[in-house]
């Protein structure tokens, strides 16, 4: 009897199905059964049964001792724990800023959630030179001033961001930051409607700043910005460049939620009906 293209056999193409269960996991995607594993992927039972057993040995998986399904492991936890500390996330983000550094004049960030803030992990300046004499590099930005919190903080979820920014002291760090609870929320209401955040001055009187989300898979995981000085002559106006500043927040994103074709047999079933659309990187 004849195997189909995922029964063949040989190590690299273990291996590659190994890491097909692997990056399966996502939002809807929390645990496996054996029978499940077996459908979606077009193995046998044994072949399922040998490849969850083998991952949960090594740590990637976790076997449920009551409901038999297996979950993420702690060696999932541990390996993405040394890549962020190994620069892994800057890293990624680095070349996409140098490039938009260069082709728009102005510097680009990209933040990452910290709290009530998000904090710079990367930054690239552009031909115009450093925006200012201090570095950005581990600056917070606060979620009510600013478009580089905004374009972050507007796409969480609002039952979400209400339990995390709601009654919070909100400083005011020129006369352009919005304070009232209400006003920020309206503005983070423009930001997913128009699908990108700008500010005037809000956080920095004297810069203006246009950003865009960055998600991995359905949830942000924050925000790519160009900032430049509000009193400088550039040449062009900062939303010029915004196409290609979501082409990179797009690129980034697609980089963390490793877009790829899925098994030919998978069909998201859970259970409850098909898998809903994820959400997208821009509305």
């Amino acid at each position: 009897m004849s195997t189909g293209p995922t029964e063949r056999a040989g190590p690299l193409q273990t291996v590659d199905r190994a890491l097909d269960v692997l990056l399966s996991f996502d939002e809807y995607r929390t645990s496996w059964g054996v029978l499940e594993l077996a459908d979606e992927f077009g193995l046998t039972k044994s072949t399922a049964q040998r490849l969850l057993a083998s991952l949960a040995g090594k740590g990637f998986l976790r076997a449920d001792p009551d409901t038999r399904r297996y979950g993420m492991g702690p060696a999932m936890w541990r390996m993405a724990g040394l890549w962020e500390r190994s620069g892994g996330l800057s890293a990624l983000a680095e070349p996409l800023l140098a490039e938009l550094a260069r082709t728009s004049g102005r510097t680009s960030l990209f933040c990452v959630p910290d709290g009530a803030h998000v904090r710079c992990i990367a930054a690239v300046s552009g031909s115009e030179g450093p925006r200012r004499a201090h570095p950005f590099l581990d600056e917070l930005y606060p979620a009510h001033a600013g478009a580089t919190s905004r374009a972050y903080f507007a796409f969480l979820d609002p039952a979400e961001r209400r339990a995390l920014l709601s009654g919070r002291p909100s400083a005011r760090f020129s006369d352009l930051t919005p304070f009232d609870e209400r006003e920020v929320e309206t503005l983070f209401d423009t930001t997913v409607g128009q699908g990108y955040a700008l500010s005037q001055g809000e956080y920095d009187a004297a810069s203006r700043a246009l950003a865009v989300p960055v998600f991995g898979g359905k949830r942000p995981v924050g925000s790519m910005t160009l900032v430049e000085n509000k009193y400088s002559d550039h040449g062009d106006d900062l939303l010029d460049h915004l196409a290609p500043l979501r082409g990179a927040g797009d690129e980034l994103t697609g980089l963390l939620s490793n877009r790829r074709p899925a098994p030919p047999t998978r069909r998201w079933r859970r259970g409850h009906g098909t898998r809903p659309a994820p959400h997208p990187t821009t509305p």
